[in-house]
């Protein structure tokens, strides 16, 4: 069976690294052949082994390859299907928003199944400098998949938005129910920290640094297990790399974060967000509880330091060294032992690992297997007869937003048909440059057509780079996309240059 080309991946600088890096001592122009037409890294894989496992002669053309009989072929339905986008989905209602992107509820109209679907506008995203960032978060995403984070399962464009579709959750962000007053006793907490470390761990193996870890950004599902989602400021470091620069939300950002933008120390890794796990937990157990100060004014009780967005660093500084968490008498001697551990000032000290949160005496009686498998009842469990989110976004999508979704189809075909004609009026330059960047450097994914290629690994394991037939890493078998984004270049989106917050050059 010859590949079809509907298999092959989009080319993007990313996975054109992932082919040199593949190919660099074969010679890369060998690879292209006469029509210029580049081969997919999995093709390229195949190509590389194909004299050593196979007894196949080097070939001479892509076409000889995929010609040879002796060598396996991938699945011929493809990974990314050539028409794929926005008119495959209903959408249903809107849920969330952002500075420049929103969030709905849609249903795939062939399955019928209901995603979450995050929509960004390019051009706010070219006008605010944050195209790097979404492509570092769909890069990031593309990679992953847990039972405690918010997976991604497509990511498509069309000439006004980037989409990304992930799975849907109900159960609405832990910030949410803060303000819904919801108390979380300390069984429900115990329990979201279990699942968090699970996630945080997993991060780590892929050598991700979440940096936004906070109860914004945790979702529950209808059970009430806790799911990580925003990669948007996430970072990669490999190795002995530290990351340096400020991202966050200040009030959950750990002091080596501040440190660094003062004085340019060493850096930050890992640790920060379990710091970040730290002030969430105690924010949950403390609820937005308020106390009377000594100049008879109210003040919020929510975190372990009083800090604010607009508070400046040096304070912020001052605060750490000067201050000492309270901790509620009513809370467990065991839950203060582990707080503490997670709100250790120094990053070396402080717990940031699945095992050194196994090896807490509060969390010896915890079944972790149970916990991974969610068959443990959460001690808060959402509503269900009610859309756990601010009802505002749907009226906001209906009446105040300027582009809805639900008439994109008819206003993309009318500028369609103006664009057709002489007197359509051109975007400006710089921007349409930037635009049409977007446009070729955008990452395409569709996660449910990788299960042909699952089954195809899992029979021709000694393919997969890496691995050892037996002895393959059972993650390179289950997760081939998580594998290739172990094993390709740190996405440091180097090929993105900022563009500036007016868009005086192109991104290229």
């Amino acid at each position: 069976m010859q590949i079809k080309t509907a298999l092959r991946l989009p080319v993007t600088p990313v996975r054109m690294a992932a082919i040199r890096n593949t190919t660099r001592n074969a010679g890369e122009d060998w690879w292209r052949g006469g029509d210029g037409e580049e081969l997919c890294w999995w093709e390229c894989k195949l190509v590389q082994h194909c004299g050593n496992q196979y007894g196949g002669s080097p070939k001479n053309s892509k076409q000889d390859y995929r010609n040879d009989p002796a060598i396996p072929h991938l699945p011929s339905s493809g990974i990314y299907p050539t028409e794929f986008n926005f008119d495959h989905f209903q959408i249903l209602r809107a849920i969330g928003k952002g500075s420049f992107g929103k969030v709905c509820i849609v249903q795939k109209r062939d399955t019928k199944k209901m995603y979450a679907m995050k929509y960004m506008s390019k051009q706010k995203c070219i006008e605010r400098d944050e195209v790097r960032n979404v492509f570092r978060e769909l890069q990031i995403m593309q990679g992953l998949e847990h039972p405690f984070l918010v997976n991604l399962w497509y990511s498509f464009q069309d000439e006004e938005d980037m989409f990304m579709v992930v799975d849907l959750l109900l159960g609405g962000d832990l910030r949410y129910h803060l303000q819904q007053n919801v108390h979380f006793t300390e069984g429900a907490v115990k329990l979201y920290i279990c699942e968090l470390a699970l996630a945080l761990e997993y991060l780590q193996r892929y050598h991700i640094i979440h940096r936004d870890i906070k109860p914004d950004n945790i979702l529950l599902d209808e059970h009430g297990h806790v799911h990580i989602t925003d990669f948007n400021i996430a970072t990669v470091v490999r190795g002995l790399e530290k990351a340096s620069s400020m991202a966050g939300t200040k009030p959950y950002m750990a002091p080596e974060v501040f440190q660094v933008y003062m004085d340019g120390g060493p850096g930050y890794s890992y640790p920060v967000d379990w710091w970040s796990l730290g002030v969430t937990a105690y924010e949950l157990l403390r609820g937005w509880t308020a106390e009377l100060t000594s100049q008879l004014h109210w003040r919020l009780l929510e975190r372990p330091y009083e800090i604010h967005s607009s508070m400046p660093v040096d304070e912020i500084l001052s605060m750490f060294k000067a201050e000492r968490v309270h901790y509620s008498s009513t809370w467990c001697k065991g839950m203060v032992a582990l707080l503490k551990k997670l709100l250790t000032k120094d990053p070396e000290s402080r717990l940031s690992s699945l095992s050194d949160l196994q090896s807490a005496p509060y969390l010896a009686d915890m079944n972790w297997d149970a916990v991974f498998e969610k068959a443990l009842m959460p001690g808060f469990v959402p509503n269900k007869g009610r859309l756990n989110c601010d009802p505002t976004f749907e009226l906001e999508e209906m009446i105040l937003e300027s582009k809805p979704l639900h008439k994109k189809k008819k206003r993309l075909a009318k500028h369609r048909s103006k664009d057709s004609r002489k007197d359509s009026c051109p975007l400006n330059g710089h921007l349409q440059q930037c635009l049409e960047t977007v446009r070729k450097e955008f990452i395409i994914f569709n996660r449910e057509k990788l299960s042909d290629l699952l089954e195809w690994c899992s029979v021709h394991s000694s393919l997969v780079p890496g691995t050892n037939g037996a002895d393959a890493p059972p993650l390179a078998l289950r997760r081939p996309s998580a594998f290739w984004f172990q094993q390709s270049p740190s996405p440091t989106l180097s090929h993105i240059p900022s563009v500036g917050a007016t868009c005086h050059c192109p991104l290229r």
